[in-house]
């Protein structure tokens, strides 16, 4: 457990020098710009910042350890902890702007000291604001900690190692928040104007507020290198490191490790997983959780997916067919969103997409791998056909064999209510390609497999790039100034990507803001406007099968992610 501690102190560390903690820094320097100015008010100045991180520390941890479980009970919202976050920088902000604000803000804190407010108590109050707006830096290490809370067990172990965790975060910003104190005095010129730099640090945070709030900073922090990625996956992805966190969440793996795939019939695959560390339902009643204990009596496909996968989209309109045609019969879907890319965890955009694409059944947003993990899962899409007992009777991954998938469907419902009509089957177009297509292809260094033998990529810096003579069918280059990060490369000046292929349809994942110019075979095809979260857009489209050259030249800061084909 000690070593576990270690880890969870180091790993905040690393959380609290990356990218992650951009928004938050211009709060926590204004936190001693807005500090009181006086010799008589020296210690109050100095211990302001201290409880800008008591509070930090205080509201991170109990949000970890109880948060999802206390809005889960409640049936509230999983992002409502971050909301209040934001509404309480804003009310810190009006503070620092309207003195008679700041003084109510203290008064609770003052008669608990017996004693009046010197600026600490809502230095307190930001700290439990920022704690929500640091969740999504949490980790391997927290995320099992969420699970922890999730499942009614907090021990000692959970809690000190959250506390570590919570404290390496802290460190760097406690170092801010005092730079802050130290240099706004040492301005001479500036003593005179400490009113005014109270209600320029108010600004600073209503502004920042807003921005966070309105996810203004999701380019930036994707555009900013990932400096600690490497450093992170050395600290919290070590095999020792997982096997202590598999022992603190109690998670016994294998349960359908030998759980064929290929057998065409019914199987024996032992009793199903429950739906484990959800972050948030959508498309229930309320955004209620379901759980297979409730749906017992019931025949339930559980459907693995992540909405910019194509292999997820042309399987979708099967399952929602299903859904729609057999759950006056006793079947209930549930789409579990397991994400692949970073822009994959932000629950707006998987509720945007999942009704773009027409997904009506319940989905459950699997952020934290918990109920994947649960699954043994490791593909998009992946079907688990579970029984009226709760019994996992049949496997699919990946597309295809739709027919044999809804044949056992139907014996299901019927071995559940002997007896039962029936719907006729349902009639959706199998476009599951039969050619011999490129592999898919990731574009970020993470996963780049298929980059042309004559480039070198430097990971994490603006480099220019040349395209070279000729490129083999299968292969990609980089042309012009692309900065490549782990799961993306972004444009810079000239940009462009190339790629030889082989496929009916050519698809590619993009973000960012711009326009994007597809030339294939030396002529111009389309102009894309890439606008809105990152998504899945179509290159290439045709009625059979082709082969040629790709050439796509994007405006700067046009994102690259993944390119898939049909």
């Amino acid at each position: 457990m000690i070593e576990l501690v270690g880890v969870g102190l180091v790993a905040g560390l690393v959380a609290g020098i990356s990218p992650c903690i951009l928004p938050v820094l211009p709060i926590v320097l204004a936190t001693g710009a807005a500090a009181p100015g006086s010799r008589r008010d020296r210690w109050s100045k100095r211990s302001r910042p201290v409880a800008v991180v008591g509070g930090l520390i205080v509201s991170f941890s109990l949000l970890i350890l109880f948060g999802s479980e206390v809005l889960s009970a409640l049936h509230l919202p999983q992002d409502l902890l971050r909301d209040a976050g934001i509404a309480l920088l804003v009310a810190v902000g009006l503070s620092l702007l309207i003195p008679p604000l700041a003084t109510v803000l203290d008064r609770p804190f003052a008669r608990l000291r017996l004693r009046q407010p010197t600026g600490r108590a809502s230095g307190f109050v930001m700290g439990l604001a920022l704690g929500p707006l640091f969740v999504p830096c949490a980790g391997p290490v927290l995320a099992a900690i969420t699970v922890v809370g999730a499942t009614h067990r907090v021990g000692w172990s959970a809690v000190f190692v959250t506390l570590a965790f919570a404290v390496g975060v802290s460190i760097p910003l406690l170092i801010v928040a005092l730079a802050g104190t130290s240099l706004i005095p040492k301005v001479r010129a500036l003593r005179q104007h400490g009113p005014a730099l109270r209600a320029l640090s108010g600004v600073v945070l209503v502004a920042m507020a807003l921005a966070i709030g309105l996810n203004a900073f999701d380019g930036l922090q994707r555009a900013v290198p990932g400096y600690t990625d490497a450093l992170q996956n050395r600290v919290e992805g070590s095999a020792t490191v997982r096997q202590e966190l598999g022992s603190l969440t109690g998670t016994d793996h294998g349960s359908l490790a030998h759980c064929s795939p290929s057998t065409p019939g019914l199987v024996d695959c032992g009793a199903a997983p429950g739906f484990a560390d959800i972050t948030t339902w959508l498309n229930t009643p309320g955004g209620r959780p379901l759980s297979l204990a409730s749906l017992r009596g019931k025949v339930v496909l559980v459907d693995f997916w992540t909405y910019s996968c194509i292999n997820c989209q042309r399987t979708l309109p099967h399952v929602e067919a299903w859904s729609k045609a057999y759950a006056a019969d006793g079947l209930v879907v549930v789409g579990v969103h397991t994400p692949e890319f970073a822009f994959e965890h932000v629950v707006t955009n998987v509720r945007a997409e999942s009704a773009q694409l027409g997904v009506t059944y319940p989905v459950a947003v699997d952020n934290r791998d918990g109920t994947w993990d649960a699954y043994d899962n490791e593909y998009w899409p992946a079907d688990y056909l579970i029984d009226a007992r709760g019994e996992v009777r049949h496997v699919t991954f990946g597309e295809g064999d739709y027919a044999t998938t809804e044949t056992l469907i139907r014996q299901l419902l019927v071995d559940a209510h002997p007896g039962a009509v029936l719907p006729p089957p349902t009639e959706v177009a199998n476009k599951t390609p039969t050619n011999p297509t490129n592999p898919e292809t990731y574009v970020g260094y993470q996963q780049l497999q298929y980059l042309v033998p004559s480039q070198q990529i430097r990971q994490n810096q603006a480099t220019l790039y040349q395209l070279p003579a000729s490129l083999p069918l299968g292969a990609l280059a980089f042309g012009g100034t692309w900065t490549e990060h782990a799961q993306e490369a972004t444009a810079g000046a000239d940009a462009q990507l190339e790629l030889g292929y082989q496929a009916d349809d050519v698809y590619l994942v993009l973000g960012g803001t711009g326009t994007l110019r597809v030339t294939v075979n030396g002529a111009h095809t389309q102009t894309i406007d890439v606008s809105g979260p990152p998504r899945l857009y179509a290159m290439v489209q045709s009625d059979r099968l082709g082969t040629g050259t790709l050439v796509l030249d994007a405006e700067p800061g046009i994102e690259a992610y993944d390119f898939t084909f049909g």
